[in-house]
C-alpha cells in the first residue's frame, strides 16, 4: 500500500512539472512543411504572365478588360501612368500583364510604347505606382563589302546577311543611296561590276533588335572610279559626308527627282508606248507607285505649275546657271506651289501619277540647259561641293586616314573594334 502511494505521488509531481513546461514555453508560429527556417523564393512564386495588341479604335481598358482586368482595376491602374496618355497610346502596342496564381488583380501591368521605352505599373496592395524606362541598347561597328551583279539591293543583301536583319539590310541600301546622292543615281547609274565597302555602327536592342545606325565611312566604285564617303562633322561646311579630297557630298543638284527607285527608261531613242513610233525621247522616265513624292534637285523658282499637253499635269522649275528641270505625268502638286514660288533642294513639290499621254504612274523628267534638252545622267553630274577649310583639313585627313585603313581589310562582313 505504501509502495502504490509513492508511486502516486511521483506521477503527480511529474505531471505537474510538464503542465508548468507546456506553460511557460513560448510557442512556436505554425508554417507550412519546408518553410519553417527558410523564406520563399521569388522565383517560386508562380505568375500569369499575358500579352495583347492595343488594335485601332480600341482603348487600353478595353484591352486590359479583354485580358481579365476588371474595368475598375485598369483604371485604377491607369491613373497611376502620368508619362502616358492613353489617348496617344500607338496602335499596336503591346500591353502585358503578370498576375501571381493565388490572385486575381495583376500585380503588375507593362506598356510596350516602343522597342527601347517602357511605361511599367506596379502594385503594393491597393495602390499602383507608374515608372518609364529607356531600355539600353549597345553599338558596335561592322565592315559591309559586296560587288553588283543586279542590284544594289541584291547585292547588300547577300553581303550583309547574318549582320543585319533583311529589313535592316534594305534599310542600308537606302541609307547608301542618300548619302551618294548627290554623285550617283542609285536607280540607273550604278553597272554590274561596280563595288562597294562601308563601316557602318549596329545598334542592338532589347530582345535582339537589330538596326542599321550611322556608315561611318564607305567606298562606291562606280564605272571604274571610287569615290569615298567619309562622316565629318565640319564647322563651316554643310554636309555630314565628305570625299577623299575633302570636299562636301553635297552638290547644286540631286541626281534623281525621286528618291532611290526603279528607272523604267533612259534618254534616248525608244518606241513611244502610246503613239506607237520610234521618237526621241529627252528625258528619264522613273518608275513609281502613283502618290510617290517628287523632289526639287535643286534651289530655284516655279516657272509653270499645271496641265500642258502630253505631259499632264507638269512642274518646270528654273535653277541657276540656265538650268531648268521638268516634270511630267504628275497626279499633282505639293500645299504652296505654285508659279513664282520659291523652292528648295530637297523639298516635296509634286506626286507622281500618270495623266497625260501615259501607260502607267511614273514620273517623266527632264533637264534644259540654255533651253536645250541635256541628258539628266550628264546633265546634273556634279564632281564635288564645298571643300573643307584648311583650319579643319588635318582633324579630316586623321579621320580619313583611320577610316580607309579599315575600309582597306580583306573584303566581307566583319566585326570591327572601333571607338
Amino acid at each position: 500500500m505504501k509502495t502504490w502511494a509513492a508511486r502516486s505521488v511521483t506521477y503527480a509531481v511529474v505531471a505537474i512539472l510538464a503542465a508548468a513546461a507546456l506553460r511557460f514555453t513560448p510557442s512556436i508560429q505554425q508554417t507550412a512543411p519546408g518553410r519553417l527556417l527558410t523564406e520563399p523564393s521569388p522565383a517560386a512564386v508562380a505568375f500569369v504572365q499575358h500579352t495583347d495588341t492595343l488594335e485601332r479604335g480600341e482603348t487600353i481598358v478595353g484591352v486590359l478588360s479583354r485580358g481579365g482586368v476588371s474595368e475598375i482595376i485598369a483604371r485604377e491602374a491607369l491613373a497611376a501612368a502620368k508619362m502616358l496618355d492613353p489617348r496617344r497610346a500607338p496602335v499596336g502596342m503591346a500591353i502585358e500583364t503578370r498576375t501571381e496564381k493565388t490572385d486575381s488583380v495583376p500585380s503588375e501591368i507593362v506598356f510596350h510604347l516602343a522597342v527601347d521605352h517602357v511605361v511599367r505599373l506596379t502594385r503594393n496592395g491597393d495602390s499602383w505606382a507608374g515608372a518609364e524606362e529607356r531600355l539600353p541598347w549597345t553599338k558596335d561597328t561592322v565592315a559591309v563589302s559586296g560587288r553588283i551583279s543586279s542590284t544594289l539591293y541584291e547585292a547588300l543583301d547577300s553581303a550583309a546577311a547574318g549582320v543585319f536583319p533583311a529589313k535592316a539590310r534594305a534599310e542600308l541600301a537606302w541609307t547608301l543611296a542618300d548619302i551618294y546622292e548627290y554623285r550617283i543615281d542609285m536607280s540607273r547609274d550604278v553597272r554590274e561590276g561596280d563595288a562597294f565597302r562601308m563601316l557602318v555602327e549596329r545598334e542592338t536592342g532589347p530582345g535582339g533588335v537589330v538596326r542599321v545606325g550611322n556608315i561611318l565611312a564607305a567606298s562606291f566604285t562606280n564605272e571604274g572610279s571610287a569615290i569615298e564617303a567619309v562622316r565629318f562633322a565640319s564647322n563651316s561646311v554643310s554636309g555630314e559626308y565628305f570625299d577623299g579630297e575633302g570636299r562636301s557630298l553635297r552638290a547644286p543638284f540631286l541626281r534623281a527627282p525621286v528618291s532611290f527607285r526603279r528607272i523604267s527608261s533612259v534618254f534616248g531613242m525608244r518606241e513611244h508606248p502610246l503613239l506607237g513610233y520610234v521618237r526621241a525621247h529627252t528625258g528619264t522616265d522613273y518608275a513609281a507607285a502613283s502618290g510617290t513624292p517628287v523632289r526639287a534637285v535643286g534651289d530655284g523658282v516655279v516657272i509653270f505649275a499645271g496641265r500642258r499637253g502630253g505631259y499632264g499635269n507638269m512642274l518646270e522649275i528654273r535653277h541657276r546657271n540656265g538650268y531648268v528641270t521638268r516634270n511630267g505625268h504628275l497626279r499633282g502638286f505639293a500645299a504652296g506651289i505654285r508659279v513664282g514660288k520659291h523652292v528648295s533642294i530637297g523639298q516635296t513639290v509634286a506626286y507622281v501619277g500618270t495623266t497625260g499621254l501615259s501607260t502607267g504612274p511614273h514620273l517623266h523628267f527632264e533637264v534644259l540647259v540654255n533651253g536645250v534638252q541635256r541628258d539628266p545622267r550628264i546633265a546634273l553630274k556634279m564632281k564635288g561641293g564645298e571643300p573643307i577649310p584648311s583650319g579643319e583639313r588635318s582633324r579630316f585627313m586623321a579621320l580619313r586616314e583611320q577610316m580607309v585603313a579599315l575600309l582597306d581589310r580583306p573584303n566581307g562582313s566583319q566585326r570591327l573594334a572601333l571607338r
